[in-house]
């Protein structure tokens, strides 16, 4: 039996059932709810972030490197920006041609109202998980 495509199981003990009908039903909708990763959520808050107006690839990385205190290579944040941009969570632009950059144009990023409400949503349970930032202490392994 494959697990991936969408079945419906009922489990009977009894008169009631184990697994309630729409259990895998959830389970299919869950599996295609795309979380971020670590790099496309710092890119993302950079991005979303007031200051942020005319991010870009350099802006970013330096928002992210400063915020953080790790550096990201510029690579890895062109590629975060392209999944970004995929999910529909930020924009791009291209600027006007610049003499200093020998004539292209650099590309800008906006965060779109999806973008906004995921970093938003994000932001929240990872406040929720971590029971606010004074509960964070735990015991090391």
């Amino acid at each position: 039996m494959s697990f991936d495509a969408p079945f419906s199981i009922a489990l009977s003990i009894g008169a009631g059932h184990l697994c309630p009908p729409n259990l895998f039903h959830n389970i299919e909708v869950m599996r295609r709810r795309e979380y971020l990763g670590q790099l496309e959520l710092m890119v993302l808050l950079a991005v979303v972030r007031p200051s942020a107006r005319d991010a870009y690839g350099i802006s970013i990385a330096r928002d992210i490197a400063g915020s953080s205190g790790r550096q990201v290579a510029l690579a890895s944040v062109y590629a975060a920006l392209e999944r970004l941009e995929r999910k529909g969570y930020v924009v791009s632009s291209l600027g006007e041609p610049r003499v200093e950059r020998g004539g292209k144009a650099r590309t800008y990023f906006r965060p779109t109202a999806a973008g906004i409400k995921e970093a938003r949503e994000t932001h929240a349970m990872l406040m929720r998980l971590s029971g606010g930032p004074s509960r964070l202490g735990g015991e090391p392994a």
